[in-house]
């Protein structure tokens, strides 16, 4: 096919539009399922590095180095090397390397680590006269962070995970090369290996209308949530 010349992206009949929509329903379900995993995962190590951060007994201060350290050695590695590098540890905990399945691994353990930083900043900027006033009522440690520390800073942490989720929408790109299947991997070999522009293209346009549905939906809570 003579992939030359901008009339080559708008051949829309050379897109096969059921494949199109299959693929776009494995983007959509690994960012939603990534999404679920990282907001837990990332709320708990975000909350563990903010408990742990001030405290000055040398075991908790330990415990507060290495959670760092794991978070800051994957926030720091790049997706596609990290994707597979963790090829034989997707192979134990889903028993596949390539589909949807096997990028959740992947997707998680490199998101997870930058929304839990973004959790510790979202706690740190909470007023810290309304934690020493729920401190000085007889709050527990635990009602104080989930009836204020999540409370105060929940416009702060949605707002948080939606941009990791935009984030993971072009990991799920990037894991679709490799055969992880989704809009990246149909704009790879359908589009890009295939030489046909018109899939690439359609692709694309789809990735950016899933990015700003959860960009909006993102704002839409965050405005909802604040109160200020």
């Amino acid at each position: 096919m003579d992939s030359q010349g901008l009339a080559s992206y708008f051949e829309f009949k050379n897109v096969n539009w059921p494949d199109l929509w299959a693929a776009t329903w494995e983007t959509v379900w690994m960012t939603v399922v990534s999404v679920a995993i990282v907001a837990i995962l990332g709320l708990l190590l975000g909350l563990l590095l903010y408990e742990t951060s001030d405290s000055k007994s040398f075991a908790v201060r330990a415990l507060n180095w290495i959670v760092a350290l794991f978070v800051n050695v994957f926030r720091s590695i790049p997706f596609i090397i990290l994707i597979v590098l963790l090829l034989p540890v997707t192979q134990v905990i889903v028993g596949a390397i390539t589909g949807a399945k096997a990028a959740i691994p992947s997707l998680v353990i490199s998101a997870a680590p930058f929304y839990a930083r973004l959790v510790e900043l979202a706690f740190h900027e909470v007023d810290g006269g309304v934690i020493e006033a729920a401190d000085a009522m007889g709050a527990t440690k635990w009602q104080i962070v989930y009836k204020v520390l999540i409370p105060e800073s929940l416009p702060a942490l949605v707002s948080g995970i939606t941009v990791t989720a935009i984030s993971l929408i072009g990991y799920t790109a990037m894991a679709g090369a490799i055969g992880a299947g989704g809009l990246g991997q149909l704009a790879y070999t359908d589009g890009f290996q295939s030489y046909n522009n018109a899939i690439t293209l359609a692709a694309t346009a789809v990735i950016v209308v899933i990015v700003f549905v959860f960009q909006y939906l993102g704002d839409f809570s965050v405005r909802k949530i604040d109160k200020r």
